[in-house]
């Protein structure tokens, strides 16, 4: 059992929770609580690090996962104290168990639709391209309500929050493991990319939109552009797009927030597709 706050490792796990960069430098990031680690694939699990009260209130479901984990040749299992569980955790009321994790790396071209398991065909791309995203939890719901949506890939601006910030992780509520997304230098040439050599139609959510976003056919290639929480959409980011769309609102609110805007417009491709 790890039972000093100053081992080495532990402090190591505890910068992983706070600094991107460590995280960027050796490829990892962490998860906290067995929800997630019901989610992780086998072969991203690095290392896991467990209580003596977590391991003791397992459920017999649970107590195969960690089973299995055990087994597994590619990482390795601790028993800790609480005190290193609270050091290396990011809550301040931690679940029992932690796990340091493998990124994993996507291409644009995974995210340029799959087989479809019921028909031969490719289903059509159904992008979120997402620009100067900053809120953690904004960013972690975008992840799980495209996923219930079919988005199949997340395009990021460079200078976006960082999507393994364990905040982010969270709210993803495992669909970072099942989700493809890259980050991209410049959004107004990838969108260009998309459109010239994928045919792949582009929408900016925006209030100089002339078509509402139900009046748009989404059954082809697509993708929707989502601007940072505050700003919206830069006007190069914006003028790249195909078209404006607008989500319309009644009362005095004059925007929607960037989480709700994108589950709005996915949900709708999603409805059309579905009802083809």
């Amino acid at each position: 059992m790890i039972s000093s706050t100053n081992n080495s490792r532990v402090k190591k796990i505890a910068e992983y929770g706070k600094k991107a960069k460590a995280r960027r430098e050796d490829g990892v990031f962490i998860i906290e609580g067995i929800r997630m680690l019901r989610e992780v694939p086998s072969d991203l699990i690095r290392e896991v690090y467990a209580t003596s009260h977590f391991l003791k209130n397992l459920s017999n479901e649970d107590r195969r996962v960690i089973e299995d984990i055990r087994k597994n040749d590619g990482a390795t299992f601790e028993e800790v104290s609480d005190d290193v569980m609270r050091k290396m955790a990011d809550t301040q009321t931690p679940q029992g168990v932690i796990a340091v994790v493998k990124q994993k790396s996507w291409t644009l071209k995974d995210m340029l639709g799959e087989r479809d398991a019921t028909a031969d065909k490719k289903a059509a791309p159904l992008l979120l391209i997402l620009e100067n995203i900053q809120d953690p939890g904004n960013l972690g719901n975008m992840f799980r309500t495209g996923e219930g949506a079919g988005v199949t890939g997340i395009i990021m601006s460079s200078d976006m929050a960082d999507v393994y910030n364990p905040k982010v992780v969270r709210s993803t509520m495992g669909a970072i493991f099942r989700v493809p997304f890259i980050y991209v230098e410049s959004i107004p040439e990838t969108v260009r990319e998309l459109h010239e050599k994928h045919g792949v139609i582009s929408y900016a959510a925006h209030l100089k939109g002339k078509k509402n976003y139900d009046e748009i056919d989404y059954h082809g290639g697509c993708a929707f552009l989502i601007g940072n929480e505050g700003n919206g959409l830069t006007s190069e980011a914006a003028d790249a797009a195909t078209d404006y769309v607008l989500i319309p609102m009644l009362g005095k609110v004059e925007s929607m927030n960037a989480a709700t805007s994108a589950a709005i417009l996915t949900f709708e491709a999603a409805r059309q597709r579905r009802n083809s």
